[in-house]
Parts: C-alpha cells; sequence; structure tokens
C-alpha cells in the first residue's frame, strides 16, 4: 500500500453510544472510512498508524437521511464506518499526546 494512501483510508474514530458500548464489551473499534476502502486496505492502514495487531475488519455503508428543512428536503452524505477487532490484550488509545 502506498504510504499517502495509509492517511486518507481513514478519516477519523467514529465516536457514538453505540460505539463505545462495542468497544467496551469486545475489543472493537469503530472508524469513518473513506467509501472506496477495502477491508484489506483498512487493516494495513491501522496495523501502521497504531501498532496494533488486526484480527477482523467488518464494514457497513450507512445511507445518509433525508431530512426536512426550511429550504425543502435535504440529505445528509452516505458514511462507511469500519468495525474493527483487535488481538486480545491490545487497545487503541486515541487520547494519547506526543
Amino acid at each position: 500500500m502506498i504510504g499517502e494512501r495509509i492517511y486518507k483510508v481513514l478519516l477519523g474514530p467514529h465516536i457514538s453510544e453505540k460505539a463505545t458500548i462495542v468497544s467496551e464489551g469486545n475489543g472493537q473499534y469503530v472508524f469513518r472510512v473513506t467509501g472506496d476502502a477495502t477491508k484489506p486496505e483498512i487493516k494495513k492502514a491501522i496495523e501502521a498508524l497504531f501498532e496494533v495487531n488486526v484480527e477482523s475488519v467488518r464494514t457497513l455503508n450507512q445511507k445518509g437521511k433525508t431530512k426536512r428543512t426550511v429550504r425543502g428536503l435535504g440529505k445528509r452524505s452516505d458514511v462507511k464506518k469500519a468495525y474493527v477487532r483487535l488481538a486480545d490484550g491490545q487497545e487503541i488509545d486515541f487520547m494519547v499526546a506526543e
């Protein structure tokens, strides 16, 4: 994988109530990824950036909701999320300050 692509695949962690529950119980983390990212690319990017061993990657495409606004109907953007399971005993700390 090209070095530049590693930084473009992951858009950031997805923080929500469900993502927090999943990470506490199962050792999984949820990331927002680009729409064209593949599972092997996501795995390599996380292993390279966070120096952990990825056990499995599951992805889902969440379609944007249609919302009613003052100017008519609007649509939120579609989002691709990746559920990443790490090897036993490993974790990712997002609050590391260097």
